[in-house]
């Protein structure tokens, strides 16, 4: 093998590899899918799943105020989740301030809860 075809066999390899891998990630489960009969609809596969509205309906419909406000009480409570792993991990650093900052958010955060639950934010008919 020359020199020059030797120094681009790794990059041979690589694409080999990306092709191989991009074959098992994107072709296979797209066979899968139309093996499985998913693009195949009937009344059950079109019914309501998550959200309990209809799947394919007007897209002007207006939708319960209270769905958006589960929404927004489910990501700031997620985001509560997101910040104390890192508060956590470095509250060695802060000390005693940090720990006290922590415990006015999650103070805020309870304050917020019991209101929204004292208004019926919660509450699904």
């Amino acid at each position: 093998m020359s020199a020059i075809a030797s120094q681009y066999l790794a990059i041979l390899l690589f694409f080999g590899v990306a092709i191989v891998f991009a074959g098992i990630f994107v072709v296979a489960p797209i066979a899968v899918s139309a093996l499985a009969g998913t693009s195949k609809p009937d009344s059950v596969k079109l019914s309501e799943y998550e959200s309990g509205f209809p799947a394919f309906s007007d897209a002007r419909t207006k939708f319960d105020v209270r769905f958006y406000l589960v929404a927004i009480l489910f990501i700031v409570f997620d985001l509560e989740a997101a910040f104390l792993f890192p508060w956590a991990v470095s509250l060695h650093w802060g000390g005693q301030p940090a720990w006290w900052a922590m415990m006015e958010f999650l103070g805020e955060l309870a304050i917020g809860l019991a209101y929204a639950w004292k208004v019926g934010a919660l509450d699904w008919e």
